[in-house]
């Protein structure tokens, strides 16, 4: 037995963590990277969604782009309208309607006739302004004459009658001639791209258009009705790219006029609201031929209309945007190019050297949260870039470096990762988390609260006799989610199974202690079945360890999620040893400094837990002994 246990020992010797990584790409700054013209070629990671894009750009498909905020779906978006073709872009105006003004009528030209015909317009009501002008300088000149030859105070009131009567005329004339001006809707002339519309979060009239209210409607003062009418988003993305994130939020009359525009790629324009005077006015259809691109989360295809997800499914394409790419030498380069993207994008920060640039593939790989991945969030990457070249740029750098990058991990921290710090750091204040020392039944677990914030979760057990001669109880305290409740019911499985005895002689215990509210997964079993056992058997826990990992009833510690951000809370929290499930070893990415102050022993099963975590005793050797025979662990 002694021998097994030193070949054991060797086994769970901990793993080294912050090597160098490999970029697959000679360069000292990004300025020596080059970046595609294309906004199509500058998506990462995202092949399937270019391709996508590509095919239903060329064919003029629509396209339903779901997946997490920041993976790329607006860029998708504006690299669509850069792929279609320019030379069938219109203008569109809209002519008064002599038969029925308040049906004006509509034109589409090829794009900067729009602009000429207005002009033309606007030329001949000049002309006849100038007509009028003449008429009364000579009306004025034929008072006066009359007045000259008899001057009377008759001749005075009907000289000034006539004057006033043919200003009332003209005026009236005025209005006449200047309803024949259209008014130019849309206005394509000088665009080198289709349009591209984000009508993201718009209401029904700046969607759909809208006719604004005339409080003059009568009386011949009022605005004549074709200058009243205003474009929706849908007739600006005539021939080009309609872009609506969070698509679901659109009201289901919002949507099912959408559908309808969508499928005669034309849309009257109307007044949205019935208490205003453009509720009576609408115009012939206007021309609204767009490709949609809609894009939302998983809950979005729930919440769309039936009839607009079956229009676009039937005419086009649906993508599921992925948030990570494997983490090969070819991503990599990726990345570098998408940091000189976003150097670039934002012309405002220094290029970044090449330690730079690593540390952000780090910070990627730790984003992933899966093992052999790079994250494709790049939206909260690019967070990280832009941060680190302010801070370059406060310290008066030519380039972002290194330390400059670390800074901006720091100081750009989400609200979760900022309230896990004052967790940990208020705990350590208090002694909530010790860090030296030994205890029976108390253990430092690790959870993870929001998506890459973790803490501290430090954990008590306490045996006592069954209250109920029946059956005795575990009793859970703590904000837990209902995953993390049933994780600690499956831990007796284990104890049964070794300890050989009915448990249902004992009332356990379990508290969490000041758990955040919104712990949730079963992550802590191990933490659970660590504090349990040592309650049962009286056998100190080592404080300078925390500890996560699932566990099955076969005693198998199973795969979590959030392993690096775990660890670095347990390394700024104090601890220096740090237990983890043998399958996640691959998804740990530390920096140098921080691999450097922990060590991290990966397990496959309880008995190398509590060989790590247990302090050294014949009572534990004895433990692990009868755990070793009574499980099926080499099974």
């Amino acid at each position: 037995m002694g021998e097994d246990e030193k070949v054991n020992r060797e086994a769970l010797a901990p793993r080294e963590y912050g090597e160098r990584l490999e970029l697959g790409m000679e360069f000292s700054t990004t300025e020596e990277v080059k970046v595609p013209e294309k906004l199509i070629d500058q998506v990462i990671g995202q092949e399937h969604a270019v391709e996508v894009i590509r095919t239903a750009a060329n064919q003029k498909r629509h396209v339903l782009l779901i997946g997490e905020p920041g993976t790329g779906k607006s860029m998708l978006g504006q690299a669509m309208a850069e792929l279609l073709p320019t030379e069938n872009l219109e203008d569109i105006l809209v002519f008064p309607n002599p038969e029925d003004e308040n049906m004006p009528k509509i034109k589409t030209v090829p794009a900067c006739q729009g602009r000429r015909i207005v002009e033309k317009y606007r030329e001949k009501a000049k002309g006849q302004e100038s007509i009028k002008s003449y008429i009364l300088l000579f009306v004025m000149f034929t008072v006066m004459l009359a007045l000259f030859i008899d001057f009377s105070a008759t001749t005075l009131l009907m000289g000034l009658f006539v004057v006033i009567l043919t200003i009332m005329a003209l005026s009236n004339m005025r209005l006449k001639g200047s309803v024949l001006v259209p008014k130019l809707l849309v206005d394509n002339c000088g665009r080198n791209k289709a349009p591209f519309i984000d009508a993201t979060g718009a209401h029904a009239g700046a969607l759909l258009g809208d006719v604004r209210h005339d409080p003059f409607q009568s009386g011949g003062l009022g605005t004549p009705a074709h200058e009243r009418v205003e474009p929706g988003m849908i007739h600006r993305a005539h021939r080009g790219v309609l872009f609506i994130d969070e698509v679901a939020t659109l009201s289901l009359k919002m949507q099912q006029n959408l559908l309808t525009a969508m499928q005669e790629k034309k849309f009257p324009i109307t007044g949205q609201s019935e208490m205003s005077s453009g509720a009576m006015v609408r115009t012939e259809p206007v021309p609204c031929d767009f490709v949609l691109v809609a894009a939302g989360n998983l809950d979005t295809v729930d919440k769309m209309h039936p009839a607009l997800r079956s229009r676009i499914r039937g005419y086009g394409y649906e993508v599921y945007m992925r948030t990570t790419m494997p983490d090969t030498i070819e991503n990599r380069r990726k990345l570098i190019q998408f940091v000189a993207q976003e150097v670039i994008r934002d012309g405002k920060i220094p290029h970044f050297t090449r330690d730079a640039v690593e540390e952000i593939v780090r910070e990627a790989q730790k984003r992933a949260g899966r093992k052999g991945h790079l994250t494709l969030r790049l939206r909260d990457l690019g967070g990280i870039v832009r941060a680190a070249g302010d801070i370059a740029v406060k310290k008066g750098k030519k380039y972002v470096d290194r330390e400059d990058v670390l800074e901006a991990v720091r100081m750009a921290k989400p609200l979760e990762k900022q309230l896990a710090d004052w967790y940990i750091e208020r705990k350590k204040e208090y002694q909530v988390i010790k860090t030296e020392g030994s205890e029976i039944g108390r253990v430092n677990g690790l959870a993870v609260i929001g998506e890459q914030s973790g803490i501290v979760l430090p954990i008590e057990a306490v045996v006592a006799p069954a209250a109920s001669k029946e059956e005795g109880k575990i009793i859970v305290t703590g904000k837990l989610g209902e995953i993390a409740k049933e994780a600690v019911q499956n831990v007796s499985a284990i104890i049964k199974r070794y300890k050989g005895e009915d448990i249902s002689r004992y009332d356990i215990h379990v508290q969490f202690l000041q758990t955040y509210e919104g712990v949730e997964g079963d992550s802590a079993s191990i933490s659970v079945a660590t504090a349990v056992i040592s309650a049962l058997e009286e056998i100190p826990i080592r404080q300078d360890v925390a500890m996560t990992g699932s566990l099955s009833v076969r005693g198998e510690v199973l795969p979590i999620g959030g392993a690096t951000p775990k660890i670095e809370a347990a390394i700024e929290a104090g601890i220096t040893t740090v237990i983890i499930p043998k399958s996640n070893e691959k998804d740990v990415f530390l920096s140098k400094d921080k691999a450097e102050k922990v060590q991290i022993f990966p397990v496959e099963t309880i008995d190398e837990v509590l060989e790590i975590a247990l302090e050294e005793s014949e009572k534990k050797r004895e433990l692990l002994r009868r755990i070793r025979e009574a499980l099926p662990l080499s099974l």
